[in-house]
């Protein structure tokens, strides 16, 4: 019998009312969004989700290949129980093909379920007991955090990243061996047994592709600590610019720990088929398979949707020749309009040719950098008939980050951009109503003389800021306020200099950290160009070096 409580119901154990009322950060908006859904012609003013990390440009693609006469083969042993563990022996050449092992991979060590979530929340059932922890950089896709703890009681512990660019290479939200380790040393003190840690690569959400090297060096961490590493590799045959390459940990030579090295894929992302639920997982570790088959049976496919899959998977010609090719034309064309579009309007984002997504940066859009002001800042999308995701949901250490999906047809996403400037719009007249009491105090203060160093000074001229188009940075446009068009009436342009002056030094400091430019725009140097900034100029320099 539960114990009583606000909500709780007599007839469910606690675990059953836990189970019952816990609730994602993001849930009232599905919620929404399920009654609400966008519709060209039945519901042109339904809500729009570029939240959801589905692929919805390949429809015509997969109908035309699945309604093909190999695809409706039925006989007995479809409709009969088959061995929980799935066609493993399909997956098997497939992996090794696509993640160009060395040595082809043994059907006898893959485990298929119904998704990845079920595979996340089985693994972590068997290598955790209840209360163990598993370590995972932040930000992450936070459902794994259900996938765990629902069924498993099994704990993530967090180790957060860096939003700032970070190390020789300047990226933001950099992993490290260190952080790793500092994560783990963290744990420790708090009384936490670590059992695993968990990679993602390509990421969710921050579409971060590590390299081989890198992996091996995270995993190399893993096999001194004794962990298990469970490798995502979901978006694997995401990756869309030609010049990049991904490259599985199935393709080293050897793993440093082959016993304690998962490797997941699924159909969701790369094949665009969430719908169709089967994740696969490859170990070395036999031990481990055999435990994940007796929970198979909670957790199995069908015999039609597995041949289905077999059917695609063995296709090699349709793979090659048609779907990946023209999946990744159009996820690029997809990713190129949207990333446009918020260069457009001054929202830097993580620029990377990987996965269905884009991690954005709207932290100027919160009047306070608090994750309350983020979830207002969600809500007012909602409101404009737009659901996305925001930081929370991925666990960020830091507010204002958004994930923004991209793999939709064009004038879905148009429609979603409208709504993204008209809810930016709402939020940036609010912030400029100034606060009544902070006004009243302000105007009783003595005024500064000294205007050398103002803000109020002067405006920078926006084509004296550096430019840089490594993909490697943030990206935003030369001028870091906001398309004045789109997000801004024309009255408003001159409003609260002080804060468009603070936008401006933070843009300042944020590109003279990760460039050469400080040394190549000296203010003596600016001044030539444009002897009327040349005082205010050094003002910003001087506090940009801070």
């Amino acid at each position: 019998m539960s114990s009583e409580g606000p909500g709780n119901s007599i007839y469910l154990s606690e675990r059953g009312n836990s189970i019952r009322l816990h609730e994602g950060i993001l849930q009232e908006g599905y919620i929404q969004y399920g009654m609400d859904r966008h519709h060209d012609t039945d519901n042109p003013d339904g809500i729009i989700n570029m939240g959801t990390s589905e692929n919805k440009l390949c429809y015509d693609l997969l109908h035309k290949r699945l309604t093909k006469p190999d695809m409706l083969h039925i006989n007995p042993s479809l409709l009969q129980y088959s061995d929980w563990r799935g066609h493993d022996h399909i997956f098997a050449k497939f992996l090794t093909r696509y993640c160009c092992s060395p040595n082809p991979l043994k059907a006898d060590n893959v485990v298929v379920m119904n998704g990845c979530g079920s595979l996340f929340s089985c693994i972590a059932a068997v290598i955790c007991d209840p209360k163990d922890a598993i370590l995972i950089p932040t930000p992450f896709y936070g459902v794994i955090t259900e996938d765990l703890h629902l069924y498993s009681d099994v704990k993530l512990f967090h180790v957060p990243l860096d939003c700032e660019a970070d190390g020789k290479d300047n990226r933001p939200f950099r992993l490290t061996v260190r952080k790793l380790e500092e994560g783990l040393q963290r744990a420790k003190e708090e009384g936490l047994t670590i059992r695993g840690v968990i990679l993602m690569n390509p990421h969710n959400p921050l579409a971060e592709i590590y390299s081989l090297k890198e992996m091996i060096t995270f995993l190399e961490f893993a096999k001194r600590n004794a962990l298990h590493a469970i490798v995502d590799e979901v978006y694997m045959l995401t990756v869309f610019d030609e010049s990049v390459t991904f490259q599985s940990v199935l393709s080293a030579d050897s793993l440093p720990d082959p016993q304690r090295t998962h490797i997941m894929w699924g159909m969701s992302k790369d094949f665009a088929m969430a719908g169709i639920r089967i994740g696969t997982l490859y170990t070395e570790n036999r031990d481990l398979v055999e435990a994940l088959a007796k929970l198979g049976s909670f957790h199995g496919v069908s015999g039609t949707t597995q041949h289905q899959v077999a059917q695609l998977l063995q296709d090699k010609e349709w793979i090659n020749e048609e779907f990946l090719p023209e999946n990744r034309r159009r996820l690029k064309a997809a990713c190129s309009y949207l990333t446009g579009e918020l260069l457009s309007m001054g929202i830097p984002f993580l620029d990377r040719p990987a996965t269905l997504y884009v991690w954005a940066d709207l932290r100027k859009y919160l009047q306070e950098s608090s994750f309350e002001e983020e979830l207002s800042l969600w809500k007012c999308f909602l409101r404009h008939k737009l659901l996305l995701s925001c930081g929370q949901a991925f666990c960020c250490s830091v507010p204002g980050w958004f994930r923004i999906v991209f793999a939709d047809q064009q004038h879905h996403l148009q429609l979603g951009l409208k709504r993204i400037r008209e809810a930016l719009k709402e939020t940036e007249a609010k912030m400029r109503v100034p606060d009544s009491k902070q006004t009243s105090e302000e105007s009783q203060k003595p005024v500064k003389k000294d205007n050398a160093g103002s803000d109020n000074a002067a405006t920078v001229n926006p084509k004296t800021l550096p430019e840089n188009n490594s993909s490697d940075q943030l990206k935003e446009r030369d001028s870091p306020v906001p398309d004045t068009g789109s997000l801004a009436t024309e009255d408003c342009q001159a409003s609260k200099p002080t804060e468009s002056l603070d936008t401006l030094i933070g843009t300042l400091r944020h590109q003279i950290r990760s460039s050469d430019w400080l040394e190549k725009s000296t203010p003596e140097l600016s001044a030539g160009e444009d002897p009327e900034i040349f005082d205010v100029f050094k003002v910003l320099l001087q506090r940009a070096r801070k």
